[in-house]
Formats: C-alpha cells, structure tokens, sequence
C-alpha cells in the first residue's frame, strides 16, 4: 500500500458474512476512526504517538498515546494498517478534536487526516475464529471461507487472531493482551447495526466492562489530559516503546520511566451502589486517591478502572485532598490479569 508506507498488498484470504445475533458482539457506535492516508504517514504518526508505528507494516495493530508536550494523554489510539490507510480508533467524543490537533502538526508532511466516514467499528466478544466452512452466530462477526487463516494462531480446535488481517476492505485485530475479543472494522453495508437503541447499549456496555476486567484503559473527554501514559498502564500494556525516536511528549514518559517514580496506576475496582462517571474523584477508604477512568453497572454490580495513588497520601492531577467532588467510597480491589509490578504483559 504504497500511498500510506504500510504494505499490506497481500491480506489475509478470509472473506465475511456480518450478523447480529449475539447481543454482546457488535457495532459500537460510540468509537469513531480517523484514517491516516500520504505517503508520509508512517514517520508522521512515529513522531506524534508513544508506540512504534513501524511495526504497523508487520500487519501488527499498535496501541498507543497521543499526548502533549506535557506528556498528558490527550487519546489512546488502536493503530490498524488498513488497506484505504493507517487508521486509528478511538471514542468518537474526542475523535473532533484529536484529528484538529494532530493537523496542526503537518506541516510540509504528505499526510492526509480525516474521518473515515466510509467506515464503522465492531466488536466481537468470544475470541475464536470458526474453523473453514462454518458459520459463527455473532453480531459483526466473521465467517471464515477459507482454508488459510494468516495472522492467526491455534489454540485447540480454534483460531485466534493474532495480528492484522483484511479481506475486502473488512479487517480484524485482536484487542490489546485480551485473546476473548477482536476489533472488526468495514464499510457500514458489511456489518449490521445493532436491532435499537437498547441493543447498541448493552453491547457498548459489555464492550466496556471487557476493557475493566482486561485491564485495558480509554480516555474520553473528561480524563482527556489528565494522566501521564505509565499511570495508565501503558508500559505494562506494550503501549509504549522506549527504543524508539523522539515524538510530542516522549520527554516526560521516559524520564517518568526511568526514574522510576510510578506514583500512580490504573486499579480495578469494584464499586458500591451509586452514581458514578467517569472522571470522578474519590478517596479510598485506605487513603488512595483518584479518579474513575472506567465504570459500568451490570448485572447489579458497578466495576470500574480509577488511576489511584499508588501509596495513601499521594496527591496530583489525578486526585487529591482538594479534587472537587471527591468522594469516600468503600471500595473494593479486583484483581488485573497481569503484574503491576512485574514484567510487561507482551515484549
């Protein structure tokens, strides 16, 4: 694919059947993408966002973090080599002013930055791709028509995506570490819409609760700028490369890293009854503080994803004694499926 730098001349030869019979896989209408098209657009993504865009022409999706000069995460961004060019996912509240930022950055680059309004996200929850021949009941899923499946792995007698395939402009990643769900992304007419308004919720609503429970963090407009990329995990989610050249706030991420100085972190919790958003300051009744940067009720149960103080007594940007609205929550710890102080969940 010559107009982007990213070769994906030879995708993967699967073909797709969408349906919408699952009421947790589906469209997810409150994601937009941005597509990236120019012949530049590789080296300019490399000096805007945490990750290296290189990998992209490995077919491997990149997650990553737009942020300021200040290192504040203004977006996390799901990088896919699209065959129409590099596109990016990301809420569609804060795609507006992510896509006029990042053109003010252009400059004499061959790069174009729009929104792909030819092209809408799906989810799909369950992980396995069918083996040739059978037909997986699942809204925005894939039936698999082939007998080669590049870019995937066994696992039993199923296949899980491992990297980035497309076929007919219809591609397929996985989700971070999260094996159980991949991104589907395609023109509108190949993937149903959810059957109303409270179907396109339940499914927005387990999506998110698969972030909370994969560990894996977002940024909407109220936490926009709020944290630094490591209080989100982003060194453990291999959202950060630290070999890579410069780009817009690589100063204060790496000397955050290398300095070790980590003060904050994305928890998991599981929250009392209540109304809670996203943004919201609370103290801990151990004395961390913070705000939600996740939270869903389901199932008469709220669990969230808050950025706290790693250590009681800990005050900053991301709660403190004097956070408006901060509230005491009797809260409780779930556990993250990985180390918050251990190796990197993927080298």
């Amino acid at each position: 694919m010559q107009s982007t730098g990213v070769d994906i001349a030879e995708p993967a030869p699967i073909s797709y059947t969408m349906t919408i019979d699952s009421t947790s896989s589906g469209r997810l209408g409150f994601m937009g993408v941005l597509r990236f098209s120019g012949a530049d657009v590789v080296s300019f993504l490399q000096g805007q966002v945490s990750n290296d865009t290189q990998r992209l022409s490995e077919h491997s999706p990149v997650l990553a973090a737009y942020s300021t000069a200040q290192g504040r995460v203004l977006a996390l961004i799901y990088l896919l080599p699209h065959s129409s060019g590099v596109v990016a996912i990301l809420p569609r509240e804060i795609l507006e002013p992510t896509m006029e930022r990042m053109r003010k950055f252009i400059l004499r680059a061959k790069v174009r930055i729009e929104e792909a309004a030819d092209l809408v996200v799906a989810g799909q929850l369950g992980g396995a791709i069918p083996q040739a021949g059978t037909t997986l009941q699942a809204g925005a899923a894939p039936q698999v028509g082939a007998a080669r499946q590049a870019g995937a792995i066994s696992q039993g007698s199923s296949k899980v995506v491992s990297r980035y395939i497309e076929r007919d402009g219809i591609g397929m990643a996985p989700v971070g570490h999260d094996e159980n769900r991949q991104w589907i992304i395609g023109p509108p007419e190949k993937i149903a819409a959810p059957a109303d308004a409270a179907a396109a919720k339940h499914i927005e609503e387990q999506w998110r609760l698969a972030d909370i429970r994969a560990g894996l963090p977002q940024v909407y407009a109220a936490t926009s700028e709020a944290f630094v990329a490591q209080m989100l995990n982003l060194d453990l989610l291999d959202g950060i490369s630290f070999t890579k050249g410069c780009y817009t706030g690589q100063e204060i991420i790496a000397r955050t890293q290398h300095l070790g100085r980590i003060k904050r972190r994305l928890f998991r919790l599981s929250l009392p009854s209540g109304t809670w958003k996203v943004g919201q300051a609370l103290r801990l009744a151990d004395g961390r503080q913070g705000r939600l940067t996740e939270v869903i009720e389901s199932a008469g149960r709220t669990e969230a994803l808050a950025v706290l103080s790693v250590e009681a007594g800990v005050t900053g940007a991301a709660g403190g004694a004097d956070a408006p609205g901060e509230l005491l929550v009797d809260a409780a710890e779930l556990p993250l499926p990985y180390s918050l102080f251990g190796p990197h969940v993927r080298e």
